[in-house]
């Protein structure tokens, strides 16, 4: 999108410390979401704005945490509390809420009916961890499953050894999916998909599974060409691109790297949310 007279003020973010920084109306969306302090022990020093700033700028920067500048709160400060949401369940439910949002925001009903799914394979590094090595697409490193609405909403995420197949970690991520979002009744997919061994894995699992439908590349296209469907996870991969954390996979374990893949998504979804709610006022 080129920066005119009319977009500059909606995204320029100059007048904060950090790029990555919550505006007032973003904290306004994800702080109700957050753990609140303590009663006991100590009472909090950092309030928990700055932690998930310096959580963002991680996630924005991709730098080590021993990197984060000094105006943040002491990295490992910051770091006990992305585990602490890492392991809570607390960013599901923030995902989750803002995935509700943004489609009400959109004009459309809160549970999607019908979902995209795709992944990504990603290389790791020396950071250790499970991994395995991608034939198709010659990466050695761990493979990122998303299942995403009509719009590109994140609906679920999970990582796992970039070795298994498309049609052999589909049955979690679908399953996993359609617990949270149990409305879903059609399935979008590519033809990495296809074939009866996801089916009836389908059927195993799940009493009433969604219709799976393969989206396959027109026989007379040449080059580069937007298949119908297909491009919307794909965009969504592109938007979580843009936090450098996610460049490459750089987590000893699997939940973080499942965590920082859930923080991308929030970041663009609460801007998505903070946006539109500040355009109706």
């Amino acid at each position: 999108m080129p920066w005119t007279e009319i977009t500059r003020p909606d995204y320029d973010r100059r007048g904060l410390r950090y790029a990555s920084d919550c505006t007032d109306d973003e904290w306004a969306v994800v702080a109700p979401f957050l753990l609140p302090a303590s009663r006991v022990g100590r009472p909090r020093k950092h309030s928990m704005r700055r932690m998930w700033d310096a959580i963002s700028y991680i996630a924005a920067t991709g730098c080590q945490w021993a990197m984060l500048p000094k105006d943040f709160p002491p990295f490992t400060s910051v770091q006990y509390h992305f585990y602490r949401l890492r392991d809570c369940g607390v960013l599901d439910v923030i995902n989750e809420a803002l995935v509700a949002a943004c489609r009400l925001v959109a004009g459309r009903e809160a549970e999607p009916t019908a979902a995209i799914i795709d992944s990504q394979s990603v290389k790791t590094t020396e950071s250790g961890g499970i991994y395995g090595f991608d034939a198709g697409k010659l990466v050695k490193g761990r493979k990122r499953h998303i299942m995403t609405d009509t719009q590109g909403n994140l609906l679920f995420g999970l990582v796992h050894r970039a070795d298994i197949q498309d049609r052999d970690g589909a049955p979690l991520v679908i399953e996993a999916a359609c617990e949270t979002w149990p409305s879903l009744s059609h399935l979008f997919a590519d033809g990495g998909y296809a074939g009866w061994k996801l089916e009836l894995a389908l059927l195993n699992r799940l009493d009433d599974p969604p219709v799976l439908e393969i989206v396959k590349r027109p026989n007379a296209a040449v080059g580069f060409v937007v298949i119908a469907r297909r491009w919307v996870v794909e965009r969504t991969f592109a938007w979580l691109g843009r936090c450098r954390r996610l460049a490459k996979d750089w987590e000893t374990s699997i939940s973080s790297s499942t965590a920082w893949l859930t923080i991308a998504a929030i970041r663009r979804q609460t801007r998505f949310v903070a946006k539109t709610m500040k355009s109706w006022a």
